[in-house]
């Protein structure tokens, strides 16, 4: 019989062929010459990335919440998403899959809220809305980099709110929770200037008649991207000083790992955010590499390293033995990804390639360590049965 626990590894399967076939994509547009079954990929990176992998593992985690059946729903149009991005890349199809998932999101965030409404669920559902928004834009034909600023305000508000919740442990003060309010105010806001000067550009190119190029006319995006960046650093200051990682770090074992993890990440939010401050709009090159790469590899992995000891068992019911080597690949990625922004600082192309490379390898290499975890802590498991088992039969004899 098949129960919704059976269910989450196909789709995780789906958010996973979404992963290795982004950092495929992006290994082949960093330069080195790895197979691609399709050249329209390249484009596909981002997308793959944040709505195939990332939006997909959310929508399990939020489904495993709910626990109804209706919302494996949300993460399987995630997923048919993100594979159908990787057979045609091209397709309006794809992205509506997307589209309808995230509209999925919203509908369960609507759930969430209505049985426990708190200031760390409206900012989660936002997150959600704004993922929404993003691939609604992406659908209607928008450019990318018009759209990165909406996905990057999906992953920061659920990661924030997530974190805000957890603060409760500390009994944060008014101020504190007014100071991180202003934050998310003045990043909807900033990501809002973003989406209105963008429009306001291509309304002046259309009426132009200008073909092939881009006229940048209204400061706004510009402002924007500047009030997320100012927004995404406050928020990193934040967290850094209210996050209940400041007390565990003083733990031990996953405890403190986590810690740790989650601390880098946040130097990593503020990097990102220090750089949007000061280039403003970038729409490519080097600078804008730096600057997604900050927060997607640097901020969100970060999270991820830490709390995949913690979401492999909660959702896969699969346990994980905590391993002083998970500090390697958390080390690995910090120093790979340094070495890519100062590359990317610097215009060093080959750097920039050989860390991307490297970037790529810490993500597989995180697999497998998680993977040998799930391992160890299943032999150990097993051991500790026959154990039982041997002192039972001994006593009983």
């Amino acid at each position: 019989m098949i129960t919704r626990y059976h269910i989450r590894f196909p789709l995780l399967a789906m958010g996973a062929l979404a992963l290795f076939a982004a950092l495929d994509a992006g290994l082949v547009r960093l330069g080195w010459g790895l197979p691609l079954p399709n050249l329209d990929l390249l484009i596909a990176h981002g997308p793959l990335m944040v709505c195939g992998f990332l939006g997909t593992l959310i929508c399990v985690e939020r489904a495993v919440a709910l626990d109804r059946w209706w919302g494996y729903s949300v993460p399987f149009l995630a997923g048919l998403g993100g594979v159908g991005l990787i057979a045609m890349p091209a397709s309006p199809l794809a992205v509506l899959s997307i589209t309808l998932g995230s509209a999925g999101l919203v509908a369960l965030f609507v759930t969430f809220i209505r049985r426990q409404p708190a200031l760390y669920t409206v900012c989660i559902g936002l997150g959600a809305l704004i993922w929404l928004t993003g691939n609604s834009l992406r659908l209607a034909g928008w450019p990318l980099f018009a759209v990165v600023p909406w996905w990057m305000g999906f992953l920061l508000l659920t990661i924030a709110g997530e974190r805000l919740e957890l603060t409760r442990l500390l009994r944060p003060s008014r101020r504190s929770r007014v100071l991180f309010s202003a934050m998310l105010g003045v990043f909807l806001a900033g990501i809002g200037l973003t989406g209105i000067g963008f429009a306001i550009d291509q309304e002046f190119q259309l009426l132009s008649g200008a073909q092939g190029e881009l006229l940048f006319v209204s400061p706004l995006f510009t402002l924007g991207e500047r009030l997320a960046g100012l927004a995404m650093a406050g928020l990193a200051v934040w967290l850094l000083r209210y996050d209940i990682a400041r007390q565990t770090v003083r733990q031990t074992g996953l405890p403190r790992f986590i810690a740790v993890c989650l601390l880098t990440g946040y130097v990593w939010l503020g990097a990102s955010g220090l750089l949007r401050i000061g280039f403003g709009r970038v729409i490519g090159g080097l600078p804008y590499d730096a600057i997604l790469h900050t927060f997607f590899l640097g901020f969100v992995f970060s999270m991820i390293f830490g709390h995949a000891p913690v979401i492999v068992p909660a959702v896969l019911k699969l346990p994980v033995a905590f391993r002083p080597a998970f500090y390697v690949h958390l080390v690995l990625l910090h120093l790979t990804l340094l070495a890519r922004v100062a590359s990317d600082l610097m215009s060093w192309s080959p750097g920039r390639e050989w860390s991307g490379l490297l970037n790529a390898f810490v993500l597989v290499f995180f697999f497998g360590n998680t993977g040998y975890g799930v391992r160890k802590a299943t032999v150990n498991g097993r051991r500790s049965t026959l154990r039982s088992e041997g002192r039972a039969a001994v006593t009983s004899g």
